[in-house]
């Protein structure tokens, strides 16, 4: 009797003791100052290989989303724009892929390389303001937050952002604190680099404007060289990109306002509604997981005791408040200004464009002085991440699957270009003998031509007004083209053919399908009309 009593006790003792020293371990590692840089790194890299895997199973039935494509389009040349946007999502893109295969995996490596670069730019945000154990908190809290997983799924502009955005504010918090000529060079090139990314980021930076003249501590701050010779720093290395915006007549700006403008209110107010509820949403996972680690690492699980290990007023060397102040001015202007912005322009705002503009949100959060974390705490957030990570990996497979059959008879991702592209390229060396140079389609059927053809023809979209600069349609005369008109998008269906009409009189027609197979479940059948032109003689 005494043996069978005292086992099941003595398990029971060593397991709690194996989890209070993996708590231990992680707590020790997160917090020594000689161990925490490389265990945050460590752990952003897990994150980007664990969530590579799971994004190539879970996409393994789609072709890359069309902003990937054409951010690898834009790569092939380093130029000081793009048409729709700044260059700098499109030169990552091009250093990327000179490096590593044009594959899927490795769009989705690129993009969890980014998430993961911003979490560790967001740790060293974090020293700024809290101590190492609120700090490596956050970070797991941003990991759990679906755009650093699988809503970060697609490397794009919006996505790209996370590189300098975080940079931006860790510039800032670092020349509000020495306001030395040093750290303004450090905040204009952050400014510049995000500036370079999207024009979108002039949220992101006039919110760092507006939170360094509320500061409290504004005087200071604006009577030493730190903001100043950042504006100066900014402008004039700016100056190359703004050379380039007159040289084609501001056309990002004039693209802009062709998309993204609205004549109807009740549209603009439903979206602006959209906007709030959709990043709301994906925010209150980071948020409800984050305090639900808090509860599970109060340990005993009293009410009690719970509330006063996660909760007290007394005095917190933890935060550093007037560097927390910084981080809730910022986020809560980024958060309230442009869903602000788009009601009183009457602008289409996309739920998108919300991706790089909350990652602050698990940071001031934390800052709240009146929160405490227990060293427990830590164990339970990373046990909730590698749970749920672990998770999806395994579930992966099966949701693909699910996917593709329940998507059979539509979906643009599921429509096979992949396989258009390669019969496309195998046509054209067969006619002529070269290689395939221009592509003529809409975006979204012309940017995945040049990534998944092995020749890597450049896009021309008819008609645009804001082209990437990458070909021209002289070019495309000149070198010849095959153009590409969708059958099942009546809309596009007939401007398509009319400009094929006008511009390839003498075209070789022909009608191809295609069709993706996945695990025995077909995908949508694609016809496509397609024009062969010959290059120039």
């Amino acid at each position: 009797m005494s043996t069978a009593s005292t086992l099941p006790a003595a398990r029971r003792t060593n397991r709690k003791l194996t989890i209070r020293r993996i708590a231990a371990w992680i707590a020790s590692r997160a917090t020594d100052p000689r161990t925490s840089l490389w265990f945050v790194i460590g752990f952003a890299l897990v994150h980007a290989v664990l969530w590579t895997l799971i994004l190539v199973k879970l996409k393994a039935a789609q072709d890359i989303h069309m902003d990937v494509a054409e951010a690898y389009a834009w790569g092939q040349r380093f130029l000081l724009g793009y048409g729709k946007h700044p260059p700098l999502s499109g030169w990552i893109a091009g250093v990327w892929f000179r490096i590593f295969p044009v594959t899927n995996w490795s769009t989705y490596a690129l993009a969890m390389t980014t998430v993961s670069f911003a979490l560790v730019v967001c740790w060293l945000i974090a020293l700024r303001v809290v101590d190492r154990r609120r700090a490596f908190f956050m970070v797991v809290m941003l990991a759990l937050y679906p755009i650093f997983n699988f809503k970060g799924f697609k490397y794009n502009a919006d996505l790209a952002q996370l590189v300098p955005l975080p940079l931006l504010v860790l510039a800032y918090l670092n020349a509000f604190e020495k306001r030395s000529f040093k750290s303004g060079l450090w905040l204009g090139f952050a400014g510049m680099l995000a500036l370079m990314t999207k024009y979108w980021v002039v949220t992101m930076i006039g919110a760092v404007g507006l939170a360094a003249l509320i500061h409290p501590q504004r005087t200071q701050f604006l009577r030493s060289p730190a903001p100043w010779v950042a504006i100066g720093t900014m402008a004039v290395a700016m100056i190359p990109h703004l050379v380039w915006l007159e040289e084609v007549d501001f056309v990002p700006f004039t693209y802009a306002g062709d998309v993204y403008a609205l004549s109807s209110r009740a549209l603009n107010v439903q979206l602006v509604i959209g906007y709030v509820v959709h990043n709301v949403g994906l925010l209150a996972i980071p948020v409800v997981l984050g305090l639900v680690a808090l509860l599970l690492g109060s340990v005993p699980w009293r009410p009690s005791d719970v509330l006063a290990r996660v909760w007290s007023r007394g005095p917190n060397p933890a935060v550093n408040l007037p560097q927390a102040l910084n981080v809730w001015i910022i986020q809560l202007i980024v958060a309230i200004g442009p869903p602000l912005g788009a009601l009183a322009f009457t602008v289409y705002i996309k739920t998108d464009w919300g991706i790089p503009l909350f990652f602050l949100v698990p940071l001031a959060l934390v800052a709240i002085p009146s929160l405490r974390f227990p060293r427990m705490a830590l164990f339970s957030i990373t046990a909730i991440w590698f749970v749920a990570t672990i998770a999806t990996l395994i579930a992966a497979p099966s949701i693909a699957t699910q996917e593709i059959a329940s998507n059979h008879v539509g979906g643009s991702t599921y429509a096979a270009r992949s396989e258009l592209a390669r019969e496309l390229t195998q046509t054209w060396q067969d006619r002529f003998h070269s290689r395939w140079a221009v592509v003529v389609a809409r975006s979204d059927i012309g940017e995945p031509m040049t990534f998944y053809s092995p020749d890597h023809p450049a896009s021309l979209v008819p008609g645009e007004a804001w082209s990437s600069g990458l070909t021209s349609l002289d070019e495309a005369k000149r070198l010849g083209f095959i153009g590409v008109c969708d059958t099942t998008d009546p809309v596009f269906l007939k401007p398509c053919e009319a400009w094929m009409a006008e511009h390839a009189k003498d075209a070789e027609p022909l009608v191809m399908t295609t069709m993706r197979f996945f695990n025995g479940h077909p995908g949508p059948s694609t016809v496509w009309k397609v024009y062969l032109v010959p290059p120039a003689k």
